[in-house]
């Protein structure tokens, strides 16, 4: 008797331990992503690294919320509201870009003030997640992209280059056109930085206009690398107008399809490549599996990047765009 008794205890304790975990499990893991725009050509390949890992988070329960700023015009302020908005909606864990740490750094606190779990992406590096008290980084490492550009500039003889930012104050962008000054003088040349207004960003016009009066201005310049993909179109066009193309090598950081065509033509040099499909699914998928099973990586930080993105392989890069990855 008591041998049966205590073979039905342990079927019920069986039974209730399923029970709770499939309750946990059909609960699944609410994360909520703080991005850019979603029509911005950089952050939709973020969203769809975060929506393909949602995919996989729904197959237990949980859900992925995008939320994304309407412009640029008050980054860190608006980026802060966000993530309190987050916050307000009882999330699972929290994906976040430190842009503005002084706008931004309050926010992210009382996350992790609350016992939610947070990775901190694309945007301020393991500095920022270990002062936060953030579980990772996923990401690039923006100075450090600006030093793989600079050094590629210095090694194809450019003197003097100018580094066009759209969203000047903001971490990332500054660390990467400092990477391309530190880097290029070190092979003799120096860069300057076009700083412009943040409403500039995705106004191709004044972008265009503003590069354009640059390089007539001087005719020392030889090359122009852009902050995002956007806006080298913008400087392609500019250069054109300006009769330089023979002179002036384009790049960029990040990359469209338009760009890539350029790469593949010859009419621009080379992208800066940090892999922004990656950045959205590693965030989620970390954050997904340490809310369902406890797990996480000994790795810190996680590097998307950077690349170098050039005519030698280029192609490559354009089979992942077409799929909407690169």
């Amino acid at each position: 008797m008591k041998t049966i008794t205590k073979l039905l205890t342990a079927i019920m304790l069986a039974g209730v331990a399923a029970t709770s975990a499939t309750s946990a499990m059909a609960d699944g893991a609410k994360i909520f992503v703080i991005g850019g725009k979603a029509d911005d050509p950089f952050w939709s390949k973020v969203k769809k690294g975060a929506d393909d890992a949602g995919k996989v988070a729904g197959l237990t329960g949980g859900s992925v919320t995008w939320l994304g700023p309407q412009n640029y015009d008050n980054l860190g302020p608006d980026a802060a509201k966000l993530i309190r908005t987050a916050l307000s909606q009882k999330p699972s864990a929290i994906v976040g870009p430190d842009w503005v740490p002084e706008a931004m750094d309050d926010a992210f606190k009382e996350v992790v003030a609350a016992g939610v779990p947070l990775i901190i992406y694309n945007s301020g590096g393991m500095d920022a997640a270990k002062r936060l008290g953030a579980m990772n980084y996923v990401g690039n490492e923006e100075y450090a992209a600006g030093l793989g550009g600079g050094t590629y500039y210095g090694s194809h003889g450019s003197k003097n280059v100018l580094c066009v930012n759209t969203l000047p104050g903001a971490t990332n962008t500054e660390d990467r056109c400092k990477g391309i000054a530190d880097a290029i003088a070190k092979s003799g040349g120096k860069s300057t930085q076009l700083p412009l207004p943040s409403s500039s960003f995705g106004n191709p016009t004044a972008v265009a206009e503003a590069i354009k009066a640059a390089v007539l201005k001087d005719n020392t310049i030889d090359g122009v690398i852009t902050i995002s993909a956007g806006d080298a179109n913008s400087a392609a066009n500019a250069i054109s107008q300006a009769n330089a193309g023979d002179k002036v090598k384009l790049a960029s950081f990040d990359m469209d399809e338009t760009g890539l065509q350029r790469i593949k033509a010859g009419t621009q040099m080379f992208a800066v490549d940090q892999q922004p499909y990656l950045q959205g699914y590693l965030a989620v998928s970390l954050l997904n599996g340490f809310v369902n099973y406890g797990l996480d990586l000994p790795t810190k930080p996680v590097l998307t990047g950077p690349g170098i993105v050039d005519a030698a392989n280029v192609e490559a890069t354009m089979a992942g765009a077409a799929a909407g990855a690169r």
